[in-house]
């Protein structure tokens, strides 16, 4: 029975991790949905938006007032972006716009370096960091938190896309450009919105990371596990990135217990992109994602 419990409370540690995961990979998901731009910088834009808000904060600023302004500065960031960057690309390859929103990153962390500095920020947001038990079974009080943040910012997003004007929108402009520039949808307009929102998951990112880790550069590296999140979640799916995260978090905790005593430990860095590569094999386009025919 302590097996059961003990196997239980990896399997939950690595479910609630994984929520962290698609935090981050539901910023790619949104602006790849919307545009078909997979956005290498989502990563240094949550690492941005964590530095922002901190900084304001350092500057004396109640946190309600430093998220309004942390929020304010991604939307200014969406439209620069929309206007000095992809404005001027459109109908370019796929690759070209990858390798824009590379430059991107590295646009981003120097500025964050150059106005907020490399030091590492404590981020304290008052969420407990302990454990706390569920009868038998330990789970981290933060985690928990976290997971609910997920949960409601999931559903608002749901709201959003299928209940407003630009939501819809937005869904219209993923399924086809080219129909939705022919009914009168603003590309333009579209596109500044989904950067947007997505500005504001990297936000919401942001704390919750960089009250886990401390606001630091290495955040931006987080958007490393929300790839195999992706691939296996699917790059044009919301639920995918959810399903994905949790996939992602339960097996990389599971394997680092049960099968890294046998290859000398390490697993749960690498074992997430082993099953992306499997999960690729069997179904390029991912669990929910969308599959892609094209006439030849």
């Amino acid at each position: 029975m302590d097996e059961l419990y003990f196997f239980l409370e990896v399997l939950i540690g690595g479910l609630l991790s994984g929520t962290l995961y698609s935090l981050v990979a539901l910023g790619f998901v949104l602006i790849y949905k919307a545009s078909g731009i997979f956005n290498f910088a989502q990563g240094t834009m949550v690492l941005f938006a964590a530095l922002t808000f901190v900084g304001v904060l350092e500057l004396g600023a109640p946190a309600l007032l430093a998220a309004v302004v942390t929020l304010a500065v991604m939307v200014v960031l969406a439209f620069a972006v929309e206007r000095f960057i992809f404005r001027h690309m459109v109908n370019q390859p796929q690759v070209i716009l990858f390798m824009a929103t590379i430059g991107l990153a590295y646009f981003l962390e120097g500025l964050g370096q150059t106005i907020w500095g490399t030091e590492v920020h404590v981020l304290d947001l008052g969420i407990p960091d302990r454990g706390l038990w569920l009868g038998p079974i330990l789970v981290s009080q933060f985690d928990l938190v976290a997971a609910a943040v997920v949960a409601l910012l999931v559903a608002g997003l749901g709201v959003f896309f299928r209940t407003t004007t630009m939501g819809r929108a937005l869904r219209g402009v993923a399924d086809d450009h080219q129909a939705a520039l022919s009914i009168g949808i603003p590309l333009h307009h579209v596109w500044v919105a989904v950067w947007s929102v997505a500005g504001f998951v990297a936000l919401v990112a942001g704390l919750v990371w960089g009250s886990k880790l401390g606001v630091q550069f290495s955040i931006s590296l987080v958007a490393l596990k929300a790839i195999p999140v992706m691939i296996i979640g699917g790059f044009t799916s919301i639920p995918g990135a959810i399903v994905g995260g949790l996939i992602v978090g339960a097996s990389e905790k599971l394997a680092e217990v049960y099968l890294g005593p046998f290859v000398g430990g390490g697993l749960e860095n690498w074992f997430p992109y082993m099953l992306a590569m499997l999960v690729l094999m069997v179904r390029p386009e991912g669990i929910f994602g969308e599959k892609i025919i094209e006439r030849v």
